[in-house]
């Protein structure tokens, strides 16, 4: 009577637990589940697809940082003459021991076509 009872209750704790594994699987394979389960998932490869961008973008960086060392472009330029700055030697006369420059490339259009001709009239 007792080998009975043993086998009689190990064959429906064995038909609960199938009954259960069963029910969990089919739920599982419902079109909401489905769903919910995708979208989980793309939400996850959006995750990851970010996370690989910024990635890119630090490697990026530091790439131009080491291509702008190795061609000298991080070096601040050095001082320059503004346009004010180089006219301003035109406006306070010669400089000691030369010439003065002589404005917009040496030479006026207008005197020269008039000492060309040798006409001094305007």
């Amino acid at each position: 009577m007792f080998r009975r009872t043993f086998w009689f209750t190990s064959g429906v704790a064995a038909g609960v637990w199938a009954t259960t594994k069963v029910n969990r699987t089919l739920n599982k394979l419902t079109p909401e589940s489905l769903a919910a389960r995708a979208a989980d998932r793309a939400v996850l490869a959006g995750r990851r697809i970010r996370v690989f961008a910024l990635d890119v973008r630090d490697g990026m960086a530091d790439r131009e940082a080491a291509l702008k060392d190795a061609l000298g472009l991080t070096q601040p330029p050095g001082p320059r003459a503004l346009p004010a700055q180089r006219a301003r030697g035109l406006l306070t006369g010669p400089e000691p021991g030369g010439a003065a420059p002589e404005p917009y490339g040496g030479h006026d259009s207008h005197e020269t076509a008039h000492r060309e001709t040798g006409n001094g009239d305007h």
